[in-house]
């Protein structure tokens, strides 16, 4: 399986890479660099990717999926509730894409700020 790394501020996050239309994409742009954006317990940055919203994409996803949102050409990553989620879930802006896996606890994102740099590279 394909694997990458995030460096988001001082967190590092590996994820697997799944293979869908969106995780190609995304892969196939690294490396890149982008600026941490944060709402609620949710970090999103924007990518150099722009693609079509897949058939399985949804808006409460699991801590540790990755997640793609369409509308913002922007990888989110979920470790708890945001402004709109309903008790614990994590729920996203709109549905999203789930391209990959976190391999590392998505909860050290809990440290990120709005605006820490970050760094998207492949670990193959």
């Amino acid at each position: 399986m394909r694997r990458l790394r995030m460096t988001i501020g001082s967190v590092e996050i590996t994820a697997e890479v799944f293979d869908t239309p969106t995780a190609d994409a995304i892969y196939d742009s690294l490396p890149f660099t982008s600026t941490a954006r944060t709402w609620g317990e949710e970090v999103y940055f924007p990518t150099p990717v722009a693609v079509a919203r897949e058939d399985d994409a949804k808006a409460v996803v699991e801590a540790g999926e990755l997640a793609f949102w369409v509308e913002g050409d922007s990888i989110a990553i979920g470790f708890g509730p945001t402004p709109i989620s309903a008790g614990d879930e994590i729920r996203l802006a709109a549905p999203t894409n789930i391209w990959g896996r976190a391999v590392d606890d998505v909860r050290a994102l809990n440290a990120v700020k709005d605006g820490d740099s970050i760094r998207v590279e492949r670990l193959d």
